[in-house]
């Protein structure tokens, strides 16, 4: 039996250079050790003296591994390659490989918190130490992910969340199977079931790369931990499947025939939608740009949910649907500047995507039409990531006003489903506190239209002399209160007569909770959750039942 032995890998050198190793005269019980011996002694000239052979191997993870293996036990002693991951690493500049001098220094790391000073700063000093530079400038610091519980991830509570369940989706079943082929106690396994079956009764839902990728990336801003929610990553799937109806609606749009112009720019007559969407689109950009650059990755990924789900799907899509439908001669012209303004939207919001979700953004990307330009890039992923020098058309006065005309649309919406209007059309007739806020109203009674689903928009500048009876009201803001038409549109008596029923049934449920509450023992007894839900439920009613006599004495003024 050969002397003990703590071997320390100082440096790697892949292809079959040999491993450069050190020993350690102490046994210290962080140094992994031999199976069945282990060696220690004084440094030797060479491995061989030891009955030792190097061998290189690489994980299945991906991170190099060295191993020293005995030709006496059979045994390798495996050591994970942390330190020294370059070829020809001597003692000074001359003896670098051609490698090294290409792909050293780097320029950031990412690693975790926890082993700062186990690897991190030894790596600072080994590189300083064998070339005098630094092997990186930067490190970012990525977070320990845990449940959605917070609780650290454990195979014996059964709130471990394997990446490839999350992408590919495994049933419950699947879970347990995966406890009964591990290594945990019987007990255990049990107990794990249990937990398993708590936070997944019905399994793990298939989520895909793209959306854990988006979710981990979002998570970031939670600081050292994550709380990993799957419904979550789930949600970020549906996203995804936002992103490809949008674009194959789009798609549909700019129909077979269209050709994007060379280069993305403004003509001039482009509509008040699509000024504000390529300003939203600009801002996205700088937000995604000083994002990475302060690796603020919950900045982008915000960015870039907001301006594809909020901006271009729900508005804007939305409010050029009747200018495509235009035959007029202009109407075509607009309809033609809109597509140009839709393919930029399409484009640069791909290329914004892409480095978060490579895989869909890379499927929607070839099904776009290319610029005529020489150069057209294979892929999306060597496409140049935009710029704002190249979108600079921010407008903070676009954006106001778009602010301003979405507070009224919202306000139109909520009384259309306070009425139940679902699908009757109702003229609107907007009360302006000024003629500039009228003129506003007006440049966007197109979008306002659009979007509140009304018959027409009408705005007012006076008192309430200038509207007709019948109307519902609802305030917009400090310049705009909102009028809703509905005489006509609904049988008066009959929403009476429902409204009066409902307020009788809120005010049953609101007295029955009051009485429930006002018991002497209902503080000691009840627990504090159902003492909070029941206040809540109590408040809910009180605001949905003020709402009800608000109605009826509307619809009776109405009568």
């Amino acid at each position: 039996m050969l002397p003990k032995l703590a071997v320390i890998i100082s440096a790697v050198l892949f292809n079959g250079v040999v491993v450069r190793a050190s020993t350690h005269t102490d046994l210290d019980p962080g140094f992994l050790q031999c199976q069945e011996c282990f060696f220690r002694g004084t440094p030797p000239h060479s491995l061989a003296e030891l009955g030792l052979e190097q061998r290189c191997h690489r994980h299945l993870t991906g991170r190099p591994f060295a191993s020293l293996y005995n030709a006496n036990c059979q045994t390798t002693v495996y050591t994970a390659l942390h330190l020294g991951l370059n070829n020809g690493w001597g003692s000074g500049e001359q003896s670098m490989s051609e490698d090294l001098r290409v792909f050293y220094p780097g320029t950031l790391l990412e690693t975790g918190h926890d082993i700062l000073f186990f690897w991190v700063a030894r790596m600072v000093m080994m590189g300083l130490k064998l070339t005098g530079k630094l092997p990186f400038k930067e490190v970012y610091l990525h977070a320990v992910v845990r449940d959605a519980h917070g609780r650290k991830m454990s195979k014996s509570l059964g709130n471990v969340i394997d990446p490839l369940d999350v992408i590919t989706g495994i049933t419950l079943e699947g879970l347990h199977a995966q406890l009964v082929d591990s290594n945990l106690d019987p007990l255990e396994v049990e107990k794990a079931k249990q937990g398993q079956k708590s936070d997944y009764p019905s399994g793990i839902p298939e989520c895909g790369t793209d959306a854990l990728r988006f979710a981990l990336c979002a998570y970031t801003s939670q600081g050292r931990d994550i709380n990993l929610d799957v419904n979550r990553i789930l949600g970020y799937r549906h996203f995804c499947n936002k992103l490809w109806n949008a674009v194959k609606f789009a798609m549909k749009t700019l129909g077979e025939g269209f050709v994007p112009w060379e280069k993305a720019q403004l003509c001039g007559s482009e509509s008040v939608s699509d000024r504000w969407i390529l300003s939203r689109l600009s801002a996205a950009v700088a937000l995604c740009d000083a994002g990475f650059q302060a690796y603020d990755f919950p900045a982008i990924t915000t960015s870039i949910y907001n301006f594809w789900l909020y901006e271009l799907c729900d508005v804007y899509l939305e409010s050029v649907k009747p200018v495509m439908s235009r035959t007029d001669s202009e109407g075509q012209k607009q309809a033609d500047i809109c597509r140009q303004t839709l393919y930029t939207c399409l484009d640069v919001g791909l290329r914004l995507l892409s480095p978060l979700m490579p895989f869909v953004t890379e499927e929607l990307f070839q099904r776009l039409p290319r610029r005529p330009a020489q150069n057209s890039p294979p892929s999306i992923s060597v496409t140049p990531y935009p710029e704002t020098s190249e979108f600079c058309w921010h407008s903070e006065d676009m954006d106001r006003q778009m602010e301003f005309v979405m507070s009224v649309v919202k306000t139109i919406r909520s009384l259309r489903a306070d009425y139940n209007l679902t699908k009757t059309r109702a003229d609107c007739y907007l009360q302006c506190i000024d003629a500039d806020t009228a003129a506003l109203v007006q440049t966007y009674s197109l979008q306002i239209q659009t979007l509140s689903y009304s018959q027409a928009i009408y705005p007012v500048v006076g008192g309430d002399s200038t509207i007709p009876q019948g109307c519902a009201v609802a305030i917009a803001s400090d310049k705009c209160t909102v009028h809703l038409m509905l005489k006509g549109l609904i049988d008066l008596e009959k929403e009476v007569t429902k409204l009066a029923a409902k307020q009788g049934e809120l005010e049953k449920q609101m007295e029955k909770v009051k009485e429930m509450m006002a018991k002497n023992d209902y503080k000691e007894k009840v627990p504090v959750k159902v003492q909070e839900a029941d206040a809540e439920k109590l408040r809910q009613n009180e605001t949905e039942l003020q709402k009800v006599k608000e109605a009826i004495e509307n619809f009776r003024k109405m009568m």
